[in-house]
């Protein structure tokens, strides 16, 4: 049997990256999978993950939902439980950044990091509970950073977004382990992705990678190993953590 056999998962920012990685594995382990983007430019990317999800013998839909927006996660999750029935999973790693000295950055930058990274996690957690606590089950994974436990210079509005979530995961691990409802969270450290890509080669990827134990940056399969891990029975009484996947950088 696959380790998630049946269940109905949700990933938010899943065209891409990291996102993309984890609804795969998922589907990959029996789950159905509903996840969202948010740009016109990322349809096709959706589209396509829709489409491998389908060919894995389970159900895939994408959705065009702003995960920053509380009426557009109202009615994503309201859809979801129309179209599957349920939610047991739901992985809320929507997110940006806007990387900017503190002398310079703006006010609106910051609170766009804010709402897409930290408020999101907020607004999805509050409408997946409800089924959640119905059914007495269900695991929430909610994607932090290593830079959320270690800050960095010209990232205080991401690092900020990165450990307001840290918070608010062992929150709501406290409010919601009596109805059997875990709520972890993970921090990784740098992946190779879109969003890093720019890290990729050179004397600056040499740097970093120096930095890092293991050598290496992150797969985002590596990170949705761990995100299975923690959706599935096997991480079934871990709630309330923070699992940092980062090369031993944040030792």
């Amino acid at each position: 049997m696959k380790l998630l056999e049946g269940k109905v998962a949700i990933v938010t920012g899943a065209a891409r990256g990291i996102g993309e990685a984890i609804a795969l594995k998922f589907a990959e382990n029996g789950a159905n999978v509903a996840f969202t983007y948010v740009s016109d430019s990322s349809a096709e990317k959706a589209a396509a993950l829709e489409a491998k999800i389908n060919a894995l013998g389970v159900k895939g839909k994408a959705w065009k939902s702003n995960a920053g927006d509380v009426a557009q996660c109202e009615s994503f999750v309201a859809e979801v439980l129309k179209e599957f029935g349920t939610i047991d999973i739901c992985v809320n790693n929507a997110g940006i950044s806007k990387d900017n000295l503190l002398l310079r950055l703006s006010p609106d930058q910051w609170d766009e990091v804010i709402r897409v990274n930290l408020n999101s996690v907020f607004y999805m957690t509050k409408q997946v509970m409800r089924p959640m606590m119905k059914a007495r089950s269900g695991a929430i994974i909610n994607m932090s950073s290593i830079i959320g436990e270690t800050g960095n210079a010209g990232q205080s509005s991401y690092a900020a977004s990165k450990a307001g979530i840290i918070g608010f995961t062992k929150s709501v691990a406290k409010e919601l382990g009596s109805r059997n409802i875990r709520c972890n969270a993970i921090a990784p450290g740098f992946v190779e992705t879109d969003m890093t890509g720019y890290l990729k080669d050179g004397e600056g990827a040499e740097k970093y990678k120096a930095a890092i134990p293991l050598g290496r940056f992150a797969s985002a399969e590596d990170i949705a190993n761990v995100t299975l891990f923690l959706a599935s029975d096997m991480g079934s009484y871990i709630t309330g953590q923070t699992i940092s996947v980062c090369g031993g950088l944040n030792i």
